[in-house]
């Protein structure tokens, strides 16, 4: 029996609109009722049905969240930084939006609406949906739609008609892409354009990631200008300092050094600020504030940092947007915040105790063995905080160190933003 094919969005957005939507309605009625449908949702949309059918969201129901009062929303305007390119992205979505019959959308991180604009008519459609600002579109209150479901797999997303979740969605099509801070990597918000399915459209999805890159080159310029200043500030202070000292943004991001090899970031603790510190990369430090970040003076100037000790690793991939790597037991403590992709690698390196080599962590990562040099430029990076606490040839931690992972209650929730083929059998295996 020949296996059933996956949806293709192209192919649908060409069929008659009222027989693509019977279609994906079929699709989405035996999957959650537990048939194996015709044709199978493309995978992202049947991942998300998973966390969804996993935690309780209501298909046949709208459930709309408390709205935030005007003085939060106008509160979480401000505090975004998504504010400093709203001007971009109206420049390029909104005539284009409503020339369509669509409304853009702008969430924060948390999936609440915080500003929409475009066609009248499309937004009090949007408004009897509760598609509104203020409101709550994250995944698990509304279902798989175009901004919840980008927060959650941090890549953009086209839902349309029934591969939405909850049924009162359907006559709808939206297309969202994540953005996020080009400084730390961390996840901003949501730019999505939504409106009625009839305009449906493949090169919707296309257009809106490439304007939330526009976005995030802005903020990119706006750091490098940050960058510049500091630069100007530092440089005569490290001019007249002996020994080994640096200049770093809040982010930890370098703009200029004395006495040493400049690079490009340092991991920075959650608790930073003036005093004495411990960096795993630099050992002891004296910290001044500097107008827009740190002046980081090397207490002792010869010694070259030792490697991280450590009795014990804990990889927290508990939380479906947040990761950590604790490391115990040595002289000084630390966590740190992981990366999406730092967090899948170091997963699968917390499974395969034994080691793995370069082309199994591709092959792990990408099902393609021949991708080690991604695989080792990603894990170079690694090592940059972790040291000799990762070993290579093969790469694996040293057998003496505990490792502990605490995963999610749900096994939807491992690293769902993961398309790694381990990742993804690991999320199967692991249901009861």
């Amino acid at each position: 029996m020949n296996a059933p094919s996956t949806i293709d969005l192209a192919h649908m957005s060409a069929m008659d609109l009222a027989h693509a939507a019977h279609l994906l309605k079929g699709v989405r009625d035996a999957t959650l009722s537990g048939r194996r449908p015709r044709v199978l949702p493309r995978p992202v949309i049947g991942d998300s049905w998973e966390r969804m059918l996993l935690g309780g969201v209501d298909p046949d129901h709208d459930h709309r969240s408390r709205l935030l009062t005007e003085e939060d929303l106008e509160e979480r305007r401000r505090a975004s930084p998504l504010m400093e390119i709203l001007p971009v992205l109206r420049d390029a979505l909104v005539s284009v939006a409503d020339a369509a019959q669509h409304i853009m959308v702008v969430s924060d991180a948390d999936g609440r609406v915080l500003w929409r604009e475009g066609s009248a008519a499309v937004l009090r459609k949007a408004d009897s949906l509760g598609f509104e600002p203020g409101a709550d579109w994250g995944e698990n209150v509304v279902g798989t739609n175009g901004i919840g479901t980008p927060l959650v797999v941090r890549r953009p997303v086209q839902v349309f008609s029934a591969e939405h979740f909850v049924r009162t969605h359907h006559p709808w099509t939206c297309t969202g892409a994540p953005v996020t801070d080009p400084r730390d990597g961390r996840l901003l918000g949501v730019v999505d354009v939504s409106g009625p399915l009839q305009s449906i459209h493949p090169s919707t999805l296309a257009l809106v990631d490439s304007v939330a890159k526009l976005g995030e080159a802005r903020l990119r310029d706006r750091h490098v200008t940050a960058l510049d200043r500091l630069r100007a500030v530092a440089a005569p202070v490290l001019a007249r300092l002996d020994g080994r000292a640096l200049a770093v943004d809040v982010h930890g991001w370098t703009a200029a050094v004395t006495g040493m090899p400049p690079a490009d970031r340092l991991t920075l603790p959650k608790s930073f600020g003036a005093g004495h510190s411990w960096l795993p990369a630099l050992g002891s430090c004296l910290v001044e504030p500097l107008p827009g970040g740190w002046l980081l003076r090397l207490e002792n100037p010869g010694d070259v940092p030792q490697p991280v000790a450590a009795t014990r690793l804990v990889l927290d991939v508990s939380s479906p947007r947040r990761w950590t790597l604790s490391v115990l037991g040595g002289a000084h403590d630390w966590t740190h915040e992981l990366s999406p992709r730092h967090a899948e690698l170091l997963y699968l390196l917390c499974t395969y105790r034994t080691g793995r080599t370069a082309s199994g962590l591709a092959e792990d990562m990408f099902g393609d063995p021949a991708r080690t040099v991604t695989v080792r430029a990603e894990l170079s990076r690694v090592r940059r905080y972790l040291g000799g606490l990762l070993a290579h040839r093969p790469y694996r931690f040293p057998e003496d160190v505990d490792v502990d992972v605490i995963t999610p209650r749900s096994p939807a929730d491992l690293l769902p933003h993961s398309m790694a083929p381990a990742v993804r059998a690991a999320r199967r295996l692991t249901e009861p």
